[in-house]
This record gives C-alpha cells, sequence and structure tokens, in this order.
C-alpha cells in the first residue's frame, strides 16, 4: 500500500466522521444520504483528476472503499430472503393479506408489465429522436472483449416462451430458491411464502391452538429481522458515500464523453418514463410531490447502489411511509426484483433493438417491428434479476428473441455504470409505483399516513 492510498483512504475516515456528526446532531436520514451523494460525486473527481481512472493508486483506494460500499450492499442483499419470506408471511398471520390476494398481486403484476411495455415505447421513442445506430459507436478492444462475452452467454440461454417463463416462477426446492440460485428465486420466495401464509389461516379455523403457536413464531422472526434492517440501514450514508466516490474515480470519462449522446438518450428516457410513474400517482388522486420527498432516500439509494435487491428494505420502509398497507408493500417490492423492471428490462432493450436494427436490414420505423419489440420486452421482462447485469440478461434475451447480434451490445460497456445507476432507480420506482396504485385502486391505502410528510423513514433510522 503506497502513501497516496493511505491518504486517501484517511480522507475517506474523514468525511465518514463528518456524516458520523450529522447523525449525532439528528440531522434528517435524506439529507445524511444526499450530502454523501455529493460529498461522493466531488471527492470521486478528485480522485479521478489526480491519479487517473486506470492507475494503480486508484485500483488499490477503490479496493479499500469497496469495504464501506461493497460491504453495505452485501449486508443489504443478506437480508432480502429473509425479510421477503417473514414479511410476506407476516402479513397473512397478521391477517393483513385475508381478502382480495389474487385482485392484489395481478393488479401489481399488471402494473409492473403495463409500466414496462409503456418503457420500451419510451426507449424507442427516446432512440429514434437522438437517432441513436450501433455502426455509429467506435468499436475497441474493450467493447470487442464484451461483444465476445455476451455471444457466449446467449450460446447458453434460450429464449423461453411465456409458459414456461411462468412455470420458471414456481418454487420447485424452496430452499435452493432461499439461495438466491436463480435469476427468478425471490418471486419463488414470495409464492412459498403466501402456500404458508393461506396454510396458516386454514390451520387458524380447525386448529387456533397451533396457529397461535406458529403466529408467535413468525411475530418473533419478523421482529428480529426488521431490527436487523434498521440497523443496515443505519449504514446508507456511509455506503452511498463510498459507492459514489469509487463510480466517479473509477469512470472512463473519455469514453463517456464519445457517448455522450447514448448516455443522455438514456436518461432522457429515463425522467420521461419517472414522470409518468408521477402521473400515474397523480390521476390515482394522490400528490406527487410528497412521493417525490418520501422516496427521494431509496432512490438516491438505488441509483448509487445500482441494486434493485438492495434498495429492498429501504423499499419496502418506504412504501409503509406512504401509507401502503404491509402485505402489498411486500408484493409490490419482492415482485418488481424480477418483474417488470422498467429500466433494466424496459428503456434499456428496447433502445438496443432500435439502434441494432440497421445492421441487419431491418426498419426501425416499420410499424409491425416496433409492436413485436414492445411485446417481447414486455414478455421477456419476466424473471430480470434484481442486481447488477440484470439489463444485460434482458439485453440477451431480447436481441435473442428478434435475432440480433447479442455482440453489439458489447459496444456500450463504457457507460454501462453510468446508465445502470439511473435504470436502477426507476427499476425501484416502478415497484413502488405497482404497490402505491394497488393500494389507492382497492381502497387499502392509509391516506393519512401518505399526507403525513413527517412520516418518512428517517424517523425510524
Amino acid at each position: 500500500m503506497t502513501l497516496f492510498v493511505v491518504i486517501n483512504i484517511i480522507v475517506m475516515l474523514g468525511l465518514m466522521a463528518l456524516l458520523y456528526m450529522m447523525q449525532k446532531k439528528h440531522v434528517s436520514f435524506s439529507k445524511r444520504v444526499f450530502t454523501a451523494l455529493g460529498i461522493g460525486i466531488v471527492f470521486g473527481f478528485a480522485l479521478h483528476f489526480i491519479y487517473g481512472s486506470s492507475s494503480e493508486t486508484i485500483t488499490q483506494t477503490s479496493d479499500w472503499f469497496n469495504i464501506a460500499g461493497g460491504g453495505y450492499v452485501k449486508l443489504l442483499q443478506m437480508i432480502v430472503m429473509p425479510l421477503v419470506f417473514i414479511s410476506i408471511l407476516g402479513a397473512f398471520t397478521k391477517l393483513k393479506l385475508t381478502h382480495n390476494i389474487g385482485k392484489i398481486s395481478g393488479l401489481i403484476i399488471g402494473l409492473l408489465i403495463a409500466t414496462t411495455a409503456v418503457a420500451a415505447a419510451v426507449g424507442i421513442a427516446s432512440a429514434l429522436a437522438f437517432d441513436l445506430q450501433a455502426v455509429h459507436v467506435d468499436q475497441g478492444q474493450a467493447e470487442s472483449m464484451r461483444g465476445a462475452e455476451l455471444e457466449q452467454k446467449s450460446q447458453n440461454m434460450e429464449a423461453k416462451t411465456l409458459p414456461q417463463q411462468i412455470v420458471e416462477l414456481l418454487p420447485g426446492n424452496p430452499f435452493l430458491d432461499f439461495t438466491g440460485a436463480r435469476p427468478t428465486s425471490t418471486i419463488a420466495v414470495v409464492i412459498f411464502a403466501a402456500f404458508l401464509g393461506i396454510a396458516y389461516l386454514g390451520v387458524n379455523r380447525k386448529q387456533p391452538e397451533q396457529a397461535e403457536l406458529f403466529k408467535k413464531m413468525v411475530d418473533a422472526m419478523y421482529a428480529i429481522i426488521m431490527r436487523v434492517v434498521t440497523l443496515i440501514l443505519r449504514l446508507t450514508p456511509y455506503g452511498v458515500l463510498a459507492i459514489m466516490t469509487k463510480t466517479i474515480a473509477t469512470s472512463d470519462l473519455d469514453s463517456i464523453a464519445k457517448l455522450g449522446k447514448f448516455v443522455i438518450a438514456s436518461y432522457a428516457a429515463l425522467i420521461v418514463m419517472f414522470i409518468i410513474h408521477l402521473l400515474l400517482i397523480t390521476f390515482s388522486g394522490l400528490n406527487p410531490v410528497t412521493y417525490l420527498k418520501k422516496a427521494f432516500p431509496v432512490l438516491v439509494f438505488a441509483f448509487t447502489s445500482r441494486s434493485s435487491a438492495g434498495a429492498l428494505p429501504l423499499n419496502i420502509k418506504t412504501q409503509r411511509s406512504l401509507g401502503v398497507p404491509e402485505g402489498i408493500a411486500n408484493f409490490a417490492g419482492s415482485f418488481g426484483l424480477s418483474i417488470g423492471q422498467n429500466g433494466c428490462a424496459g428503456i434499456y432493450p428496447a433502445m438496443l433493438a432500435i439502434m441494432i436494427a440497421p445492421t441487419v436490414g431491418q426498419n426501425p420505423l416499420e410499424p409491425s417491428f416496433l409492436f413485436t419489440v414492445i411485446a417481447v420486452v414486455a414478455i421477456s421482462s419476466f424473471g430480470v434479476a434484481g442486481v447488477g447485469g440484470g439489463a444485460t440478461f434482458a439485453a440477451l434475451l431480447v436481441l435473442s428473441a428478434l435475432n440480433m447480434p447479442v455482440a453489439l451490445a458489447g459496444l456500450l460497456i463504457s457507460v454501462e455504470p453510468l446508465i445502470d445507476m439511473g435504470r436502477t432507480a426507476l427499476n425501484v420506482s416502478g415497484s413502488m409505483t405497482s404497490g402505491l396504485v394497488t393500494s389507492k385502486v382497492t381502497n387499502e391505502l392509509e391516506k393519512d399516513t401518505y399526507e403525513d410528510r413527517t412520516n418518512i423513514i428517517e424517523a425510524e433510522v
């Protein structure tokens, strides 16, 4: 370890001490997260311009910073499966999902898929408006290697029909799914927990004594898991600071500048889709400004961590602060990890399809082609993992289904991290919007809780 690396680590520790002092002075959670984001950007740029993104000093420094950043994401991922399982099961034992289970889950899944189809249309419009074409992108060594890697991955994948994808959601081995071994493991755990919950309701009618014992066990485990979640969420500002610093310091700004048009087009599409989320909330009769204020911390975390799964605890807590019932919040957050991710599974693969179409002689303006792309994107959005790389998986599925060369997706490797931050934030917003709108449609929303702008997650962490 060189002297410069030591200095960088000391500076990072000093910045973390500043955040700790803010916490001791009871500065709100969202303000601490926003401060961490801003400091991380400034510190990241400073390191980038002093040492260079590919220098050995930056590489070693990033490894040390990753203890705080990557470690925080690991802790969040650690609690995802236990949280999903016990929250869904607890919703049944607390009699919060005894009615309209089918309607609620159907509405959530329907909204996720419908918004993904809309996101695909937005992505298509953005790609056409900015005249994005794969042939205009320079292909260097890194891009060629990434393209070859994607081709190899696509050979190991088979495009699945909708019925096959639905079957993949079912928990053939729930204990395997608890390990997160499959892209659809989270949904499988939700389904397994729902079966146990329904079984509990049946036992509660016929054998109330056994049901009461089971309920006490579930309630005790729920209390422990939620306490663990609270402990982890207290680390959010420090994790955001480390993640953002590393991201900026290691970014290839020259490559980003060359692909600036694609970055701008991507964020234009992401912003438009986020506005559509706000319009859905507005049309539901709710104030979108309240949503923005309460959702800000989780969206910032999703932006910096690039992990929808890692953001799940904050996602659920945010929905609860918005007045979404516990059961619906957990269903929406959990389903949103693998179904209908608006950014990764909607906008991104649609934009790629439009960019690559001219290289295979396909007119990207042909109506039948456009409808096909939207349909394929919506169907392929089943089972996209809520972790880094989910967008690549979605792109492979869509491009393979459209018989397009998947290797060309590797042309965007240098800007992937930058765009993935916005995509992940949109994914999380989409799942929260589905939970919020479903709650309003089914008259389950706690309106007073939604309108109470002091009831936000910083009060709990």
